[in-house]
């Protein structure tokens, strides 16, 4: 028996006060805890037997001593004990996800990523919440209701969108495939700093594939590619590719050559540098900057970006759709970008000039925008 067996035997409540206990002891005196540890206290918030002032302590206090490989391990395992897993009718599966706090000093045009994907045969899944802490910025959630893309589906609709071929992508809602996490969302308002489940949530893995599951992430710093990877691994992904992408997303900068890392299998991790240039991009900005005379978010909001996000989420949908139709610009040159590389990493295309050809390919003939659409 394991020295933390017997802890783990007693009741919810014991074992949060026996963490908090360890983690929470100042700069010099606070001890690192075991992912059994952190995947039954992270258990015990979920199903909401932790006392919200417990469960806030529980969250920063790791963050401020740093979490280890372990407790984030813990604390995605303890998530993933809650989530709505559903398999579509398809072999595989590429999971796309973008932080959920959004974007606030950029307009995102990765929503529309999964459909350009979706019409080269690749199902395509991607998932977040309306909006989140730290950033509450533009996310996925608004941009595509504001493209009028429906953002409610329970999980097994999403996966039976996915699996029709004429849509062959969905986005799910966390507020769907894993309430119990989304009910955190004022408390981690509050906490206002990033916590552990910030990193982790975007390795839910909502919907999968019959056969394999692909993981498709961004980072920005780079001891994060390490940490995704090895959480990609934890949440059972059979491959990774982590962008080194604007503000944390899917989609790196169009300005200059980028770093990526990835594994096939559960094998050895790898890195690759791509430079836009290779496939005819040649831009003088890293993404479609925020315009400067963005309205004031309302009133009413306390907390949040500067700006109004359901107007920039509009805007962002208007660059998005343009692309799908084939007008060349910058969000058009960013799913070139990303999409080439995807197709890279999933071994359709050896080259990624060929690999960008497909992309315009679709844009230019209307199959994008048609898969978009067929999700309306």
């Amino acid at each position: 028996m394991t020295e933390v067996e017997p802890l783990l035997q007693k009741d919810s409540k014991t074992i949060m006060r026996s963490i908090i206990q360890r983690i929470a002891t100042g700069p010099d005196m606070s001890k690192n805890v075991t992912e059994a540890e952190t995947r039954a206290g992270m258990a015990a918030i979920l199903r909401g037997e932790i006392d919200p002032v417990q469960t806030a302590v529980f969250l920063i206090a790791l963050r401020m001593k740093r979490e280890t490989d372990d407790e984030n391990k813990g604390i995605l395992a303890g998530i993933h004990d809650v989530t709505q897993h559903v398999t579509a009718d398809v072999d595989e599966v590429l999971d796309m996800s973008d932080p959920y706090n959004g974007y606030n000093r950029s307009l995102p045009v990765s929503p529309f990523l999964p459909a350009v994907m979706a019409a080269l045969g690749v199902a395509t899944v991607s998932h977040g919440a309306e909006t989140m802490s730290p950033k509450f910025g533009i996310t996925h959630h608004r941009v595509l209701k504001a493209a009028g893309i429906p953002v409610d589906l329970s999980s097994e609709a999403a996966a039976a969108q996915i699996s029709n071929r004429d849509t062959g992508w969905a986005y799910v809602d966390q507020k769907s495939y894993c309430p119990a996490l989304h009910d955190l969302t004022t408390l981690r308002t509050n906490i206002v700093k990033r916590q552990a489940i910030t990193t982790v949530e975007t390795l839910s893995k909502p919907i999968m594939g019959k056969l394999k599951t692909h993981c498709m992430a961004g980072y920005v710093h780079k001891p994060y590619s390490h940490v995704y990877s090895m959480l990609a691994r934890c949440a059972g992904f059979d491959s990774c590719l982590l962008v080194r992408g604007v503000e944390g997303g899917v989609i790196p900068s169009l300005r200059q050559p980028g770093k990526v890392f990835y594994y096939h299998d559960m094998g050895e991790e790898q890195g690759q540098e791509f430079d836009p240039a290779s496939i005819g991009i040649q831009q003088e900005l890293r993404t479609i900057a925020l315009p400067d005379d963005l309205p004031a978010r309302p009133a009413g909001d306390d907390v949040g970006a500067a700006f109004d996000p359901e107007f920039a989420a509009k805007l962002s949908a208007d660059a998005g759709l343009a692309a799908l139709k084939g007008e060349p610009g910058m969000a058009y040159d960013a799913l070139v970008y990303a999409g080439a590389i995807a197709l890279w990493h999933l071994k359709k295309h050896d080259k990624l000039p060929a690999a960008a050809d497909s992309i315009r390919n679709v844009l230019n003939n209307g199959r994008a925008l048609q898969h978009f659409n067929a999700a309306k």
